[in-house]
Order: C-alpha cells, then sequence, then structure tokens
C-alpha cells in the first residue's frame, strides 16, 4: 500500500479550506484532533481546558486560513496551539485557585473521544500502571517551558528544529530545555528508568 503524505494532504486540505470548501477543515480536524488534543491536555494537565483550547485552535485555523503559507501544517497548528496554552497558563498565575489538577468532562463531548487510549488497558500490569503515573506526574511538576519541549520532541516526535519554530526560540534554547528536563525527570524517575524506558521514556 503506498504510504499517505500527509504534510502534502495538509497543503492541499488547507488549498481547499482558502478556496471555500469547509470541507478542507473537517478533513484536517479528522486527522489532526486527537494529537492536538493530547498535546494540550499533557500541557495543561486538564482536559476541558484542553478540549477547549483545541477547539479554539481550529477556529483560528479558519479565520486565518488566507494566512498559512504552504509551510508545515503541523508546524503551524501546534504554534498557535502553544500560544493559546501559554495564555491559559498566564490566566492560571492571575487565578492561582483554579485546579491545576486534570478535570474528567461528565457530557463527553470532547476531542478526547477520538482518542484510542493508550491507558487503562486490561492487560496492563500494575507495574506499567504505575510507571505511567509516575512519569506523568514527574513531567508535569517540570516547569513550562521545559514540559512544552519534552512533550512536543517525546511525546508528540517533532524535532528540534520543529520544536523552536513552535516555541518561537532557538534550537540550543529547546536542546537546552530537553537537557535540564531529562536531568530532572532521571532524578524523580530513577527507578523507572533504564535505557530502553529512557529512551522513549513518556510512551
Amino acid at each position: 500500500m503506498e504510504k499517505i503524505d500527509t504534510a502534502a494532504q495538509d497543503r492541499l486540505d488547507m488549498e481547499r479550506l482558502a478556496g471555500g470548501d469547509d470541507m478542507g477543515l473537517n478533513a484536517l480536524m479528522e486527522r489532526h484532533a486527537g494529537p492536538l488534543f493530547q498535546f494540550l491536555f499533557r500541557s495543561l494537565n486538564d482536559e476541558e481546558d484542553a478540549n477547549d483550547l483545541a477547539q479554539e485552535t481550529f477556529v483560528r485555523v479558519y479565520k486565518h486560513r488566507d494566512a498559512y503559507d504552504g509551510s508545515k501544517f503541523t508546524t503551524w497548528l501546534y504554534t498557535i496551539a502553544s500560544n493559546l496554552a501559554r495564555s491559559e497558563f498566564r490566566r492560571r498565575r492571575r487565578h492561582p485557585n483554579v485546579s491545576l489538577e486534570a478535570n474528567r468532562a461528565e457530557d463527553g463531548n470532547c476531542f478526547a473521544d477520538t482518542l484510542t487510549s493508550n491507558a487503562g488497558l486490561p492487560n496492563e500490569d500494575l507495574e506499567h500502571a504505575e510507571k505511567q503515573l509516575a512519569v506523568r506526574s514527574a513531567v508535569n511538576s517540570l516547569p513550562d517551558d521545559l514540559r512544552k519541549a519534552t512533550i512536543l520532541c517525546e511525546w508528540e516526535e517533532f524535532t528540534v528544529a520543529e520544536a523552536a519554530q513552535i516555541l518561537n526560540t532557538s534550537r540550543k534554547s529547546v536542546e537546552s530545555r530537553l537537557y535540564r528536563a531529562r536531568h530532572r525527570l532521571r532524578q524523580k524517575l530513577g527507578k523507572w528508568l533504564n535505557e530502553d524506558v529512557e529512551s522513549k521514556m513518556l510512551t
């Protein structure tokens, strides 16, 4: 089976959208809503906020469809989402009573429904589940700049250059953030990290 060039398809769908065909947005959402929600949820540790910002991200894609320059769509998409997440953290700092714990939407009407969860499977043993919880807690404890760099490069598998563009910083800054994040995670997760785990610590 011929491999689909997702980046090329993204560009075509953005061209459709800019040309007035709103089905282009539907196609983009079908491909990217799930991963985008996961990125925002891991960044914010709040399902309701992640759902709201994922929807707002696609609203902005639609509003600014004519500004898209044909570059890699996911980099543009995650730049929008990262800026929205940064604004949300500023809001939280102004209102510190807002809980930073993960909230679960009760109505089930969110982008999380588009995901195939890799957590809580019946065949997961207790040790693996405990490791996942420890990793999530450790990542959530990182400062915002370190956490975002880690999520983008380790979880979302963006390159350092792409992460730098999304975060509006330099490659050296992203490399420094990753180094510091990994150092902190090793300290917190020493009992869990072996070579295999550390090579893909956030799976």
